[in-house]
């Protein structure tokens, strides 16, 4: 797949050389040459330009893109007028802009931005839920629903995967191995060591931490 990043501060940077050490093409766009020159051998492509209108986004293939994302909410000027461009002029089926408050979040819902990020709310919700529960959550989805790794309790071992969902009312995701999740079977009887990705209400999750 094929990304563009705008803006390449600490968000666009972190987005950007992500991207590209998962093995996406990326191309990364700022108007500042020393921030371009510090992460050009890190993506596909680094272009030292200001955004100002439709010709400048299509001179660098914008259209080729399967996604662009403007990270320039500090800039807020500057980050409303890239996203009405990309969807107001050039119709781009999927932009993603980081937002500085809910002012800038509401202007981008109108000119079409299809995904909003405030990036410093976000993390600080995670960090809130992470501090507010006992066991350590990888992904919070809900006040009431989590995922988080475990290194079995001894209660686990010798289970089936059905067996630990009808005791402790959890699903097993999978198992890690060597830092790769990998899907077990129904059959799997749990081992004693297994890291493992459980699913469920924070509540059941939170009993499992304490066995």
């Amino acid at each position: 797949m094929k990304f563009c990043v705008i803006g390449i501060g600490r968000f666009g940077y972190a987005v950007a050389t992500t991207l590209a050490n998962r093995g996406m093409e990326v191309l990364a766009i700022d108007k500042d040459e020393h921030i371009i020159e510090s992460i050009k051998d890190q993506v596909s492509q680094a272009i030292c330009m200001e955004v100002s209108d439709d010709e400048s986004l299509r001179a660098v293939g914008i259209e080729d893109m399967d996604a662009v994302v403007v990270a320039m909410g500090e800039h807020f000027d500057q980050s409303i007028l890239i996203t009405a461009i990309l969807k107001q002029n050039l119709k781009f089926p999927r932009v993603i802009v980081s937002s500085i408050s809910d002012i800038h979040k509401n202007i981008l819902k109108l000119i079409g931005a299809d995904q909003i990020i405030l990036p410093e709310q976000e993390i600080g919700i995670l960090l809130a839920d992470n501090l507010s529960l006992h066991f350590e959550s990888l992904a919070v989805f809900t006040p009431d629903f989590s995922i988080s790794k475990f290194t079995v309790p001894k209660k686990f071992v010798g289970k089936t995967l059905p067996g630990v969902h009808e005791q402790f009312h959890v699903m097993c995701i999978g198992k890690e191995i060597g830092g790769v999740l990998t899907p077990l079977d129904s059959k799997y009887i749990i081992q004693t060591g297994d890291v493992v990705l459980l699913s469920g209400n924070n509540h059941d999750l939170d009993k499992i931490s304490k066995l």
